[in-house]
């Protein structure tokens, strides 16, 4: 819960960087994709269409990278 309330804080900041890093310690502690994507698609009605998408697209730079 902590972790998808970071990446919702960061989102809603606009803050490129930190959506990257929360997304990457949420999967880390075993965060879903579909839980990480579905705090963006929740920030919809406060930030707006265009900042969603924007935030739904840094969370897929995390996700479509290649796991080690």
């Amino acid at each position: 819960t902590r972790a998808l309330v970071k990446l919702g804080i960061s989102v809603g900041a606009r803050l490129e960087g930190a959506v990257h890093s929360h997304v990457r310690k949420a999967r880390t502690i075993g965060a879903s994709a579909e839980e990480l994507r579905h705090v963006a698609l929740l920030s919809l009605p406060t930030i707006g269409l265009p900042s969603m998408m924007a935030a739904l697209s840094w969370i897929d730079d995390v996700l479509d990278e290649p796991k080690e």
